[in-house]
C-alpha cells in the first residue's frame, strides 16, 4: 500500500555552533493517520416506523401495568389519578423501550418531544372542548330566526325559545366597540410612534405606564370609569361610559403590538428617506406607517379580540336593561357579555340555552378578529403583497413595452 508523505514545518531550535538551525520540512505519513468517524446524525422530526413501534408498546404495557398496580394491587380510585399514573408509566416506557436502539441524547429528545406533544394536545382539545360543549348547549337558540333579530324587552324570562333574542345586545357590543377602537386605535398608535420613533426622555416612564396598565384588572378598570365619570363628574350609567372602560384594557395591546411592528420595519428605508431631505415627521408619515400597515391593522384586531368579551368593566358602568338602546351616551347598554352573565343568572333551561347561544355568537367574532389578525399579520413589514407585486411590475413593464415599439 502507497503511503502519501506531506510536509510540515519545523520551528526554529536552538542556535549551533556554526548558526541557527533554519526551518525544514518534516514529512509524515497521512495513510497511517486515524480519522475520525461521524457522529450519525440525530433524526429530530418525522414518524418512522421505529417510532411508531416504540409508542405503540410503551402504550400497551403502561396500560396494563397501570390497569394492574392501580385497580388491583392499590385500594385506590379515582379516573384522574389513573391516567395521571398511566402517562407517568408510559414516558418511563417509553424512555426504556427507546434506549434499546438509540443514545442517550435521542431517548431524552424523544421523551420530551413526547410532553410537548402531549401539552399541545391538551391545549388543543380544551379549545375545542369548549367550543363544542358552548355549540351543543346553545343550538336550540341559536336554531330560531328570532334570536338574532328580536330583544327579551317585553317577554319573561320562562319564554320559549321562539320568542325573544339578542338583538340589542348585538348592537350594543358593536357600538362599545366601535367607540372603543375610536379612541383606542389613535392613543395606542402615536404613543407607539413615540416609543419606536422619538424615543424622547419620558419614553421609559410611557413604557412603565403601558406595562403597568396591561396587568391592571379589567373590574379596576371599571371602578376607575365609575368613579370618576358616574360618581364624580355625575354622568348615567351608559355605553360610553362602557366604552371607556374598555379602552383602558385595549389602549396598551394595541400600543405594545404596534411598537413592535414598528420597530420591525427596515432601518434601511428609514435612513433612504432621511437621506433625501425629509423631516422625521415625513419619514414615519410616508415610510415608516404605510411599511407597517399590515401590522397595525393587527394590532387593532387583536384590542378588539382583547376586550370584545370583557364583562366585568361594562357590568358596572353600562347598567342593567334588556330594551334596546342606540344612543350609547344616554341610558343603560346591553352587551353580548352582559346578557350571558344576566341569562345564567336565571335558574331557567330557556334562559340558560339563550346564554349559551349568545356565548357561541360571541365566540365566533373572537375567532374571527383572531383569524384576520392571523392573516393580515402574515406578511412582514416592508415586503409587499402578490397584489402590491403585480401592480408594480406592470408600472415598470409598460414603459419598457413602449420603447422597445
Amino acid at each position: 500500500m502507497s503511503t502519501t508523505l506531506t510536509p510540515e514545518s519545523q520551528s526554529s531550535g536552538p542556535e549551533e555552533a556554526d548558526g541557527p538551525v533554519l526551518d525544514r520540512p518534516i514529512y509524515t505519513d497521512v495513510a497511517r493517520t486515524p480519522r475520525r468517524t461521524p457522529a450519525p446524525r440525530v433524526r429530530t422530526g418525522g414518524v418512522t416506523p421505529e417510532l411508531v413501534l416504540h409508542l405503540v408498546s410503551a402504550f400497551a404495557g403502561s396500560m396494563a401495568l397501570t390497569w394492574l398496580v392501580y385497580e388491583r394491587l392499590v385500594p385506590v380510585a379515582g379516573a384522574m389519578g389513573f391516567w395521571l399514573c398511566w402517562y407517568v408509566t408510559f414516558l418511563v416506557m417509553l424512555a426504556a423501550v427507546s434506549a434499546t436502539t438509540l443514545d442517550r441524547m435521542s431517548v431524552i429528545d424523544r421523551v420530551v418531544g413526547a410532553v410537548v406533544t402531549t401539552c399541545g394536545l391538551l391545549l388543543v382539545g380544551a379549545l375545542v372542548g369548549i367550543v363544542v360543549f358552548t355549540a351543543l348547549r346553545g343550538k336550540d337558540a341559536l336554531g330560531h330566526w328570532n334570536f338574532y333579530h328580536q330583544t327579551t324587552a317585553f317577554i319573561g324570562p320562562d319564554a320559549s325559545l321562539d320568542q325573544g333574542g339578542i338583538y340589542a345586545a348585538m348592537i350594543g357590543t358593536l357600538e362599545q366597540v366601535a367607540i372603543s377602537v375610536a379612541v383606542s386605535v389613535p392613543l395606542g398608535i402615536a404613543t407607539a410612534v413615540y416609543l419606536s420613533e422619538v424615543r424622547g426622555k419620558l419614553a421609559r416612564l410611557v413604557r412603565s405606564v403601558v406595562e403597568a396598565m396591561s396587568a391592571v384588572p379589567t373590574i379596576v378598570a371599571g371602578l376607575f370609569i365609575y368613579s370618576m365619570l358616574i360618581l364624580k363628574f355625575g354622568q348615567e350609567r351608559s355605553g360610553f361610559a362602557a366604552s371607556l372602560a374598555l379602552c383602558v384594557s385595549m389602549i396598551p395591546v394595541v400600543t405594545t403590538t404596534a411598537e413592535v411592528v414598528l420597530r420591525l420595519v427596515p432601518g434601511g428605508l428609514r435612513e433612504a428617506s432621511l437621506a433625501l431631505g425629509t423631516t422625521q415627521w415625513q419619514t414615519v408619515r410616508r415610510v415608516v406607517l404605510p411599511t407597517a400597515r399590515p401590522g397595525l391593522i393587527t394590532a387593532v384586531l387583536l384590542g378588539v379580540a382583547r376586550v370584545i368579551g370583557e364583562t366585568s368593566p361594562v357590568l358596572l358602568v353600562a347598567g342593567s336593561t334588556s330594551e334596546l338602546n342606540y344612543d350609547p351616551m344616554h341610558g343603560p347598554q346591553l352587551s353580548l357579555p352582559l346578557f350571558v352573565f344576566n341569562q345564567m343568572r336565571l335558574p331557567l333551561d330557556e334562559a340558560i340555552q339563550r346564554a349559551f347561544g349568545a356565548a357561541v355568537v360571541l365566540l365566533v367574532l373572537v375567532v374571527f378578529f383572531f383569524a384576520m389578525a392571523r392573516i393580515l399579520g402574515g406578511r412582514p413589514p416592508g415586503r409587499l403583497s402578490r397584489r402590491q407585486q403585480r401592480r408594480l411590475s406592470g408600472r415598470f413593464a409598460a414603459p419598457t413595452a413602449e420603447g422597445t415599439l
